[in-house]
């Protein structure tokens, strides 16, 4: 296993232990949120979590009927939906970033000296995509 497998792997587990949602659902959640009340195109969504489309449906599907998520007719292209997050959704997605920040603190952060992390950041940074 790698480095980042495992850091998933153990922030899936402690959501898991306190009865939350998995991290594709914190992902997913955190990007529809972000863009807002007009909302996310799935298509745009699936490519924001390089997820397959197949993937990406069944994660909305279970999102939804969970009623975390909601799903609109697009005002502009009658044919497709746009996918918002609900009030439910921005509660269950702050209490799962209660439990990831914690772990991503516990897993890196404390780990590492002040001039490891600073380098970390920068070297993240770098590989962040600008649009």
């Amino acid at each position: 296993m790698s480095v980042g497998t495992d850091i998933v792997s153990t922030i899936d587990d402690a959501l898991k232990k306190e009865r939350l949602p998995s991290l594709s659902w914190y992902d997913a959640m955190l990007e529809i949120e972000k863009a807002g009340a007009e909302g996310i195109r799935p298509f745009a969504l699936k490519d924001r979590l390089l997820l397959p489309q197949y993937g990406t449906s069944r994660l909305l599907d279970r999102i939804e009927k969970a009623g975390f998520i909601k799903r609109d007719v697009c005002k502009s292209d009658g044919r497709g939906h746009v996918v918002s997050i609900t009030d439910a959704g921005r509660i269950m997605r702050l209490k799962m970033w209660d439990i990831y920040s914690t772990q991503l603190r516990l897993l890196i952060e404390d780990r590492l000296e002040e001039h490891e992390a600073s380098k970390l950041a920068e070297l993240l940074s770098a590989l962040t995509l600008k649009g």
